[in-house]
């Protein structure tokens, strides 16, 4: 489970850092430092990618979303269901597990409905991540708290390390959720 773990948050740090020293070095190089179309996204590549440069953000976009999509609807309908002690799992038939399926089917909704209405999905994107930013601390405060409760884990609670790294990871979050907010 560990090295699944480190493997999947490897990686996916990984893609995370290449996406943004990309988009740095490209829009920085122009002089760009507001992005609000998927088109003013994929011109950012130009540099890079040359006329191929819509071709390797629509590639970009179509792998992250097949990658992210099924992992995220996927856990959060898990999460939801086994928190409100509902059927899950794909394994079932929707009929089985409706609530588990809805969930997993309403961000999809969403997603083509924000295309229908005009929403600009880089705006979305960027409201998704200042919203994250500011419900991850007090997430990782309570993961810190559930991690060294001995009444919780027992034996195999978090140690000192883990503990003080979290909550720095918390501290660090929720400072920069507030300047991105403020500025």
């Amino acid at each position: 489970m560990r090295v699944d773990v480190a493997a999947g948050m490897g990686s996916g740090v990984g893609v995370m850092f290449a996406i943004m020293t990309t988009a740095a070095v490209t829009l920085g190089a122009q002089g760009t430092v507001r992005v609000d179309t998927a088109q003013q996204a994929a011109q950012a590549l130009r540099p890079l990618a040359g006329e191929l440069a819509g071709l390797l953000f629509a590639a970009g976009i179509v792998g992250t979303g097949l990658l992210a999509v099924p992992v995220l609807a996927g856990s959060t309908a898990y999460a939801i269901a086994e928190t409100a002690g509902r059927r899950e799992g794909l394994g079932r038939r929707v009929r089985q597990a409706r609530a588990f399926y809805a969930v997993i089917a309403a961000p999809i909704l969403v997603g083509v409905a924000m295309d229908f209405t005009g929403v600009s999905p880089i705006g979305a994107l960027y409201l998704a991540a200042i919203l994250n930013g500011v419900a991850a601390p007090p997430l990782l405060v309570l993961i810190v708290l559930l991690a060294r409760s001995r009444a919780v884990l027992g034996r195999q609670r978090a140690g000192l390390l883990s503990q003080l790294l979290v909550g720095a990871a918390a501290l660090v979050t929720a400072v920069l959720s507030v300047l991105a907010v403020l500025l």
